[in-house]
């Protein structure tokens, strides 16, 4: 659909917001975060949204963490890193 695809991550964005997860957009995709069934379901509503607005294929890639020893946020993960950088 051309070079620029803004419009389309904002679309998305505005999905994961009106879901109500958490996440956190960086250059090179959007980190969420969330309940599993809860993160696929707008997973599966960015993808239409994007149809919607015209755009005949649409490709994700997605990692996926999942954790049965604790709860952990995705600032705890790049926290656990910054403090490895200081020598904590």
């Amino acid at each position: 659909v051309g070079v620029s695809v803004s419009s389309y991550i904002a679309a998305c964005e505005r999905v994961i917001a009106e879901a109500g997860l958490k996440s956190q957009l960086h250059p090179y995709g959007t980190v969420i975060e969330g309940e599993w069934e809860a993160v696929m379901a707008a997973v599966k509503r960015c993808h239409e949204a994007v149809h919607g607005m015209g755009a005949p294929r649409v490709f994700t890639t997605m990692k996926i963490g999942t954790r049965t020893d604790r709860a952990q946020t995705m600032e705890e993960k790049v926290s656990s890193v910054e403090a490895k950088l200081r020598g904590d």
